[in-house]
């Protein structure tokens, strides 16, 4: 492994604690690919790469504790638990396009359904490159200089994460609240499951998948911004706080309220609900 005579870390990085989130991950991500399999959920396939980089991540960060002067391990502890929430968003914003089309509200939606989940996506592969810019230039560099310039190309790419996640919340609301006024047939349908099997708890679980990712990345922002000198990149707390935690917690909501249970199996859904599914599996493979 290649090393580094810059301080990467500010602490020793704990051992106990990325061997449990670690195995938290394994945990939840092996229940997301069951839940995938069992449904044929195309859509959630990046969600469960994020679990995938999690769980590198973290053991990369576990085998750290004993090399902290390895540039390779910090560039993979860095990089993958840092891009696994754009791996997430990806299947979020699918999951919206697919909801609008299963309801047949295309004409409540403030963005045409089939720029929808392009957009955001698109949004979210510019911030997932400007991100893993940042980190491969911040992890790869012995020098102060370089280390200064990738935290700042990886603000830039959380910044347009925060913009787009912003807009998807924005966008979903007013969704949410034009069908609420103007339910269609298929809304109507959807309540006789009852809250939370219906699309109102589908729509909920991404509000709080959103939020916490929304969190996790106003932390990191602050973390990077600050440098690597800053008080809250040079407390490990705040990591596991504000981003494992937090980034667990979004696998877990999606792991309960899977969008499966509500979009599956509907006669309901048409022609345009196969094209957006095409449309997904596209986008799935140019972001993964």
């Amino acid at each position: 492994m290649s090393s580094s005579t810059y301080v990467l870390y500010q602490y020793t990085p704990s051992l106990v604690a990325a061997i449990i989130f670690a195995a938290l991950f394994v945990l939840t991500t092996a229940f997301h690919l069951y839940q995938r399999v069992k449904a044929h959920s195309k859509y959630f396939n990046p969600f469960i790469v994020g679990g995938i980089f999690q769980i590198i991540g973290y053991c990369a960060r576990a085998v750290s504790h004993f090399h902290t002067t390895s540039t390779t391990l910090y560039a993979m502890q860095t990089l993958f638990v840092l891009l696994a929430p754009n791996l997430y968003a990806a299947s979020i914003y699918m999951v919206l396009g697919r909801i609008i089309v299963f309801l047949r509200g295309e004409h409540l939606s403030v963005v045409p359904v089939r720029f929808l989940t392009k957009i955001f996506v698109m949004g979210d592969v510019l911030s997932f490159v400007l991100q893993g810019a940042g980190g491969g230039v911040m992890s790869s560099s012995g020098s102060a200089n370089l280390l200064v310039v990738g935290q700042w190309i990886i603000v830039a790419g959380l910044c347009v994460q925060l913009l787009f996640f912003g807009a998807f919340i924005i966008t979903s609301m007013l969704f949410h609240t034009r069908i609420s006024q103007q339910p269609t047939q298929e809304a109507e349908n959807s309540k006789v499951r009852g809250f939370p099997r219906d699309w109102r708890g589908l729509l909920s679980a991404l509000y709080i998948a959103s939020v916490l990712i929304l969190i996790r990345s106003i932390y990191r922002v602050i973390e990077f911004a600050q440098g690597n000198s800053g008080y809250v990149i040079s407390h490990e707390v705040f990591l596991y706080v504000f981003d494992a935690t937090m980034m667990f917690l979004v696998m877990i909501v999606m792991n309960s309220f899977h969008p499966s249970v509500v979009l599956q199996g509907n006669p309901t859904i048409n022609h345009k609900a196969q094209r957006e599914s095409r449309n997904d599996t596209e986008l799935e493979e140019m972001h993964v």
